[in-house]
């Protein structure tokens, strides 16, 4: 059976004057052409070619040897080549650009940028793109507690946090209590696995351990302060959601960077504000 959207070996069966047709073998009636600008030197009826199947402009099976950048149940990071009444159309490296839904957008997105997008089959049998990766990622990944990894924010939820494709292939979490804004859907991240599911699920943080991110959090709360011209008209006693609206630190980060930089003799407290020390 030959497969629409994945690299596939086939058999040449017919040579015709705008190419060969490609089968599963000899005498096959399932066949796909191959266009002759496609052929390599020397092919031959019987011979053996790695092809690419996909769909032409005009919705018909067709085949090439070019490799694609995106193959089916795939992930990849495309190019947007344009934006068109129905969605946008992505370079995947054939002479037809990849169709991206508006409805498979997790986002609204523009010529010129990059997404990260997996390929599956629509139900008018086309190929398509969707930035709605989850179900793509792959759950075992090589990572442990602690390990340093990259990946693709794709998705950002108020009740669980965000969705990272780590190394655009494994599925990773920033859980709510540890993001803290900072990154966006489409960024792409450095973060710390703090934890690896049993069904293989990676937790992450952008953030260090708690005795290396306080200085770095010791020097957030300096600037904001000085954002504010040197009185924060708030202290350690505020809403997790005012600390967390203004310097985008947890309210146990705050406090401990405030008696970091207390006991450093930077800052003082009084009832209702942090002042910076001249």
């Amino acid at each position: 059976m030959i497969e629409l959207g994945k690299k596939q070996e086939l058999t040449v069966i017919k040579r015709v004057e705008f190419g060969v047709y490609l089968g599963e073998q000899e005498g096959a009636e399932e066949r796909v052409l191959l266009p002759k600008k496609q052929v390599p030197e020397g092919t031959e009826v019987g011979s053996k070619l790695t092809a690419f199947v996909y769909k032409d402009s005009k919705d018909r099976l067709i085949s090439t040897t070019n490799e694609p950048k995106l193959e089916l149940g795939g992930l990849a990071v495309l190019k947007v080549a344009q934006v068109g009444k129905i969605g946008a159309f992505l370079d995947w490296g054939l002479e037809k650009d990849l169709l991206l839904p508006f409805r498979e957008q997790t986002r609204r997105v523009h010529e010129g940028q990059e997404v990260l997008v997996a390929l599956y089959i629509d139900k008018s049998s086309r190929l398509c793109a969707t930035m709605n990766v989850y179900e793509y990622l792959e759950l075992h990944s090589p990572y442990k507690k602690d390990d340093r990894v990259k990946g693709t924010v794709y998705e950002i939820s108020e009740e669980f946090g965000a969705f990272v494709a780590v190394d655009n292939r494994y599925s990773g979490l920033i859980p709510r209590k540890d993001f803290h804004g900072g990154a966006k859907i489409g960024d792409v991240v450095e973060a710390r696995v703090t934890g690896v599911h049993e069904d293989g699920k990676l937790n992450l943080s952008l953030r260090e351990k708690a005795y290396l991110q306080m200085d770095a959090d010791a020097e957030t709360v300096l600037n904001v302060i000085d954002e504010f011209d040197g009185v924060l008209p708030f202290t350690d006693k505020a809403s997790p959601e005012v600390i967390e609206r203004e310097l985008h630190l947890s309210k146990n980060a705050f406090k401990r960077a405030v008696g970091r930089l207390l006991k450093e003799g930077k800052i003082e407290i009084t009832e209702k504000s942090i002042r910076r020390k001249v």
